[in-house]
């Protein structure tokens, strides 16, 4: 496993103490789970690393859509309960002389690499997923095995008792499952699968620069071990980027290829900056079909910094185009 530099390590104290605690949840969890269904769409955040998905993220919950906070990951075996924990603490509807004022319920736009900051800023509740797959070497498995192996009927009560405590959709980053967006559209008949792509040599830029703030090195693999992990691992480290981001944009591409219309949206980065609206219009019209009405105009941002960079490294755009011959990134 790669080492971590100072800043992300994680504090082993406080994992020993999530499992004890969420054991002692789990009881009281699994007495929640009789909602097979989730009654409202999940929305799964895909794409590949550096592409833009925890802005998405954290627009999603400025739009007043329920999310996965810092707060709820804490109780990834009981998110139900979480759920229900939040609101009696966070929500205006149960505020009883101001006596807990103290979170922020304003969601900023800011994060390193994909961390962010407040007990009700988004998190990419990996914790969470992980109780589900069942990953050995490589952070994938083919559907058929997903199938076999997932506790499915967990997994979706566990999602749907999240709708029903908040009474709206639930988006969540997905990009774990970025290979088997099949199983996922198979197992929710009410979702939608919004795929985040990048300007690829931007993309590889940013990937390369998390690569060196999480681990100390671009030598580090970063991010989730994909199936062409064995054929990347001994290529140089901008080719092992360049190489990932081509394959997980082909992977989640294959798989909205069969997914209906109405549970997909494609977004490209820069131009989700420049016009946010166009894709909440977008979004709104998805739902809506699924049976979800947004009554509200759009109060979000008008647009978001985005920085077109020249990359002119030429490491970077030899391995861009050493992938691009395959097809487009």
């Amino acid at each position: 496993m790669s080492k971590r530099t100072k800043n992300f390590k994680r504090n082993s104290s406080l994992e020993e103490f999530l499992t004890e605690i969420n054991n002692d949840l789990w009881n009281t969890e699994e007495k929640l789970l009789s909602l097979k269904e989730p009654e409202y769409p999940i929305i799964f955040v895909m794409g590949s690393l550096r592409s833009g998905t925890t802005l998405m993220t954290q627009w999603l919950a400025n739009l007043g859509f329920a999310y996965p906070t810092n707060l709820m990951s804490r109780f990834y075996k009981s998110p139900i309960v979480a759920s229900k924990i939040q609101l009696l603490l966070t929500d205006e509807k149960y505020n009883y002389r101001n006596e807990i004022k103290d979170f922020n319920n304003s969601v900023d736009f800011s994060s390193e690499n994909g961390k962010t900051k407040g007990a009700l800023a988004p998190n990419e509740f990996w914790y969470f997923w992980r109780r589900f797959l069942p990953f050995k070497e490589l952070d994938y498995l083919t559907t058929k095995e997903l199938f076999e192996k997932v506790d499915i009927d967990t997994f979706k009560s566990e999602l749907a008792g999240i709708v029903d405590v908040f009474q709206k959709p639930f988006a969540l980053k997905g990009m774990i499952l970025n290979y088997n967006i099949d199983f996922l559209d198979k197992v929710f008949d009410k979702a939608i699968f919004i795929y985040t792509k990048r300007d690829p040599l931007t993309n590889i830029e940013s990937a390369l620069k998390a690569r060196e703030r999480q681990l100390g090195s671009i030598e580090e693999w970063y991010s989730f071990k994909i199936p062409e992990y064995e054929e990347l691992k001994n290529l140089n480290p901008y080719e092992q980027v360049a190489g990932q981001i081509y394959y997980i944009n082909k992977a989640v591409e294959n798989g909205l290829e069969n997914v209906a219309n109405h549970k997909k949206l494609i977004v490209n980065y820069e131009n989700f900056c420049e016009n946010p609206k166009r894709f909440y219009d977008e979004l709104k019209e998805k739902l809506e079909i699924q049976g979800y009405k947004l009554d509200k105009e759009y109060n979000g941002e008008d647009s978001f910094d985005v920085t077109r960079k020249n990359i002119n490294d030429d490491n970077i755009l030899k391995a861009y185009k050493k992938f691009n011959e395959k097809g487009n990134i």
